[in-house]
């Protein structure tokens, strides 16, 4: 328990330059709370005291602004960063090193009792306001750029950004050796990315004809449409 909790605690020194030191860390990162009143409720819940467990559960949520579900699996290293507003459902399943920033939602999209929440695998790192809905899974070293919206599985070592979610490779892989995965100012503009060549497609063909201008059609279908 006590290795646990200092893991807890080395994640944060390792993921947030703003903490300076144990007794802030202790005193004021509610992700901490939340995660310790997690694992008291976890433990309630699978040792058959659900009720218990769901009012532990909702007493931290009202401490820090973190629901955290007693059912959801999450693994070592787990750091959720200023927290308020996030979100984790009863069948979500999170992998080890996981960061969460503000906003996120972990939520689930069906009226069954079993599997409805989202797997993150080892190292996913989500960005502020993201929602991840459904029993989708999350590849391991994936980025979810602020506020994008994910409905789908996601492989391994991809970026997601946008309404809905659009799943691009990464250029240069990451692994569990590299640095946590924080920089949101490098993620890719896909629709600006799309208009460029659009742009650039309708120059090229403007070009092709006498003066620069492709004439306007006047003919109709033959249905007349």
């Amino acid at each position: 328990m006590f290795r646990t909790f200092r893991h807890d605690i080395q994640s944060i020194f390792g993921r947030d330059p703003a903490a300076r030191s144990l007794l802030e860390v202790l005193v004021c990162y509610p992700g901490l709370h939340a995660l310790w009143g997690y694992r008291i409720s976890h433990w309630l819940w699978t040792h058959g005291m659900k009720l218990l467990g769901r009012w532990v559960s909702h007493l931290f949520r009202a401490l820090t602004g973190i629901e955290i579900h007693p059912g959801a699996t999450i693994g070592p290293g787990f750091f959720i960063d200023h927290g308020m507003g996030v979100v984790i459902g009863e069948t979500a399943e999170i992998g080890a090193e996981v960061t969460l920033y503000h906003g996120v939602t972990l939520g689930g999209t069906s009226l069954n009792k079993g599997k409805r929440h989202p797997a993150l695998e080892d190292r996913v790192v989500v960005g502020a306001g993201a929602k991840i809905l459904g029993a989708i899974t999350i590849g391991a070293d994936s980025r979810i750029g602020a506020n994008a919206v994910v409905v789908k599985s996601v492989p391994p070592n991809s970026v997601v950004v946008g309404i809905p979610g659009q799943i691009v490779q990464r250029s240069k892989p990451h692994s569990a050796q590299d640095a946590p995965d924080l920089n949101h100012s490098q993620m890719p503009d896909l629709i600006a990315t799309k208009l460029a060549a659009l742009t650039a497609r309708v120059e090229a063909l403007e070009q092709q004809k006498p003066g620069g201008m492709i004439p306007a059609t006047t003919s109709r279908p033959e249905n007349g449409v």
